[in-house]
């Protein structure tokens, strides 16, 4: 086993932003816009969270 974990493979996003979608098939695209309305549902969530805490947050030093 090596101290430095650079011989693991790299797992790669299931979609990055920006690249060329010019050779992905129709189902390749609408597995990608579930994966990404999917993730945008997470961030939204988190947002909400975030902003709930903060508001507590806020609140308390009034």
């Amino acid at each position: 086993m090596s101290i430095n974990d650079d011989d693991r493979p790299i797992k790669r996003p299931a979609h990055d932003i920006g690249c060329d979608l010019s050779m992905l098939s129709v189902d390749e695209l609408a597995n990608r816009i579930e994966l990404l309305k999917t993730e945008i549902g997470r961030l939204e969530e988190e947002k909400q969270r975030k902003g709930a805490s903060r508001a507590a947050a806020e609140g308390l030093f009034r």
